[in-house]
């Protein structure tokens, strides 16, 4: 837009600038105007975005066509690309972890991408004692991490016990919510609960299924606990992702995952009748939390691993008659309360990424690349422009075994692959960073995705 009239400060136009090129663009200001426009300016100066610019703020202006929350740049240059201009200064407006990755899942543009950090609580304590923070929220704030912020459900039993969903290095208690119970597994350096004894590997009907006695109860999830959590996550400028909700995994946890593999193929009708209890408790869980917290929270984490090492677990046409139409339904139940939709699956699962995102997904997770079917460039070339990317980074070999130049390398793989264009990638360890991984390649890992210039 040209100025026609005296509305604009005249030495803008003055004789001093001898660029071929002057333009003047009003721009919305993305939450607020910037609060030192001509710093601004001079940082996309030195960006090499424009020549030469004058900035100044709305209030002085005095025009009748800029209203509201406009900032107004008057740009001179023979270089200049409005495109890349609009889309540094909104990414000048991004200020802290949650506006970026909000930016990355709606596709706008971002001044960097986003780093997430997935661990241990092993590595947890190194990071703390290497940084010197006093809690985790303070301890990603000073690694600069765009965290997105894990609040699950827990739920509270009958005789007072509180427990999760999960298996593994964050679970708690005897048992899962479900009744599975857990055993003390110490590995090196790691500690896990891991699943023993499935609790319904003996039962042969679904009418059996009425005397299993933990099948968990609506009204006693911790709803105000994941609240509370999730307003502390918002409160220091993180994402939130929760509740954690599954089909197969809670099943296999059940079953046993051989029992419940071969479920699929020989008892139908027992996997239907189970994933039906399952999706039922967890539906209502997530209407009766998401009522209250659809405004503290971003994503929902469906979890739900199909796939292994070497492909997938179960074939396609058993996915889709079990899991697929429950995964459509979950998807559309979070989307109708403005949330996202962050499905994990390890493993080899290229042959249904067309059928998840047709599901309803909006993010995928982990990238195992070192498995079939999941190479990071065919998966970019294939869905970069449907489907957000979390995770990426190996840490089966290159983060816990390699050095920190590998860890560069295998990152800025990553980013070049499934970020390119600097967009619909989060970059993330593959799944939690586990004890031993030394801090110099967790860095690494941080460090190059925030020095990336895309």
């Amino acid at each position: 837009m040209a100025p026609q009239n005296g509305g604009y400060p005249a030495h803008i136009l003055s004789e001093s600038y001898t660029a071929q090129v002057c333009i003047l663009l009003l721009l919305p200001g993305v939450g607020h105007a910037p609060d030192d426009p001509v710093g601004l300016c001079q940082v996309a100066h030195r960006s090499r975005y424009l020549d030469i610019v004058y900035s100044c703020q709305p209030s002085r202006m005095g025009h009748p066509l800029v209203q509201g929350n406009w900032c107004v740049i008057a740009v001179c240059g023979a270089r200049l690309q409005v495109a890349h201009l609009v889309g540094f200064l909104r990414r000048s407006h991004i200020v802290n972890p949650r506006e970026r990755i909000l930016a990355v899942l709606n596709r706008e543009p971002v001044d960097r991408l986003p780093v997430d950090l997935w661990h241990t609580p092993e590595v947890e304590d190194l990071l703390m004692q290497h940084t010197g923070a006093g809690d985790d929220f303070e301890m990603w704030q000073r690694l600069d991490l765009d965290k997105i912020v894990w609040v699950f459900v827990d739920h509270r039993s009958d005789a007072d016990e509180v427990s999760g969903s999960q298996v593994g290095a964050l679970a708690m208690g005897q048992r899962t919510m479900w009744g599975v119970p857990l055993r003390d597994v110490e590995a090196g350096q790691a500690h896990y609960q891991e699943a023993v004894a499935p609790p319904l590997v003996g039962i042969e009907s679904p009418a059996e299924l009425d005397e299993y006695p933990y099948w968990p109860d609506p009204d006693r999830f911790e709803y105000a606990a994941a609240m509370d959590l999730a307003r502390q996550a918002r409160d220091h400028d993180f994402a939130v992702i929760g509740p954690w909700v599954s089909f197969f995994e809670i099943y296999s946890q059940l079953r046993g995952i051989e029992q419940a593999l071969m479920d699929l193929a020989l008892n139908p009708e027992l996997v239907e009748a189970t994933l039906d209890r399952i999706e039922a408790i967890q539906t209502e869980m997530m209407h009766r939390f998401l009522s209250q917290a659809a405004d503290l929270v971003d994503l929902v984490f469906i979890s739900d691993d199909i796939g292994g090492q070497n492909g997938m677990l179960m074939s396609p046409r058993m996915w889709r008659r079990q899991l697929k139409p429950r995964l459509k339904r979950w998807c559309d139940l979070i989307h109708s309360y403005g949330v996202k939709v962050f499905y994990h699956t390890d493993g080899g699962v290229g042959p249904v990424i067309p059928e998840l995102i047709e599901a309803g997904i909006d993010v995928l997770n982990p990238i195992q690349h070192a498995c079939p079917s999941m190479d990071v460039e065919e998966l970019a070339q294939k869905y970069g422009d449907r489907i957000i990317f979390h995770g990426g980074i190996d840490n089966q070999q290159v983060l816990p075994f390699g050095t920190a130049d590998d860890v560069r390398v295998e990152t800025l793989r990553c980013l070049d692959t499934l970020g390119a264009g600097r967009e619909g990638y989060i970059c993330c360890s593959c799944h939690n960073v586990q004890p031993g991984t030394p801090v110099e390649s967790i860095l690494a890992m941080i460090e190059t995705v925030q020095n990336w210039k895309g």
